[in-house]
């Protein structure tokens, strides 16, 4: 058996792409035991995935005496490679902690990370401005694995997990929107405005909004039309929420990319980013569109526009 440490404590679509090359890399070496160092607040998410056997939480916010002892657990397995996915000081002092044969990291770490490598993987042709996903692929060559994505990302889901609620008249799969976004600048504020347009078409839908933080929607639509789970939307439960969905409408946030990772029709929603690097992947999958704002800035964004992009990629699937 083949032991193989990644560190990827964070962000959420970040370890998403993880996710993806670690089920690539299973896909093609029956042999591996993943092992996955995740911070404690996405943890859940690392746990449910099929591709990873084992979980070790870092705890940012326990100071030294929680990274010495995150590490001596670790250091109870002597494993064959450690994959430094994030490049930042901290993951390059775990690598250096972990017990392994071979330490590879990313050509672009940060903050003297790579001094703890044994190897460092090479950008993709692109350089630095590759796709996130393409920049961790180029690790599979380190295990004789082409770097292209392949396997199917599967989570396992909670016996007792029923998302029937979420539904539409008639058992109609809901649309799914993620208004909120990490970062100030990435939030588009017209996701209420485009809920009325979707609601006003077609009596039959259900528009469902999700995500970690509560928005209020001030009890503008009806019930049987509308369902708000912002606030109230775990880890555990979110790829299985998202599968049931018709179609994902999100900001440039971890959702989208657990979306398109899953084959969900995905729309996501630009600003000042870049989605042909920070974008679904692959951008030109036939699940996968944006919308970008002009000139960078979503307060320029309507929501007429983003109906009709959204009217657009829907005419594809109904021929």
């Amino acid at each position: 058996m083949t032991e193989l440490l990644i560190i990827k404590p964070s962000s959420l679509g970040d370890i998403v792409h993880g996710l993806q090359v670690a089920t690539t890399l299973k896909a093609h070496r029956s042999d591996l035991r993943i092992s996955w160092i995740v911070r404690e607040m996405f943890a859940p998410l690392v746990k449910v995935c099929e591709a990873v056997d084992e979980v070790f939480v870092f705890e940012r916010a326990g100071g030294a005496k929680a990274f010495l002892k995150l590490m001596a657990e670790v250091r109870k397995t002597k494993f064959d490679y450690v994959f430094d996915f994030q490049g930042l000081l901290r993951t390059g002092l775990m690598t250096s902690r972990a017990l392994a044969k071979k330490k590879v990291g990313r050509t672009d770490a940060r903050e003297m990370a790579g001094i703890f490598y044994d190897e460092k993987v090479p950008l993709p042709p692109d350089g630095r401005r590759s796709h996130a996903i393409d920049i961790l692929l180029q690790f599979c060559p380190v295990l004789g694995v082409k770097p292209e994505l392949s396997g199917v990302l599967k989570f396992r889901e909670a016996e007792s997990l029923n998302l029937k609620f979420t539904d539409g008249r008639g058992g109609a799969k809901p649309v799914l929107m993620f208004p909120d976004s990490r970062r100030v600048e990435k939030r588009w504020g017209g996701f209420k405005q485009l809920t009325e347009l979707l609601l006003k078409e077609d009596r039959s839908r259900k528009v469902v909004w999700a995500g970690s933080n509560y928005l209020p929607d001030r009890n503008s639509f009806s019930a049987a039309q509308f369902l708000n789970l912002t606030g109230n939307t775990s880890l555990v439960s979110l790829p299985a929420l998202i599968r049931r969905a018709e179609w994902v409408i999100t900001n440039d946030s971890g959702p989208m990319h657990l979306a398109a990772a899953q084959g969900v029709r995905t729309m996501g929603i630009f600003g000042p980013t870049d989605p042909r690097l920070f974008g679904p992947y692959p951008l030109n999958g036939p699940t996968n569109f944006v919308v970008q704002a002009p000139v960078g800035d979503l307060k320029l964004l309507p929501a007429k526009d983003v109906y009709s992009r959204l009217e657009r990629a829907r005419s594809r699937f109904s021929k």
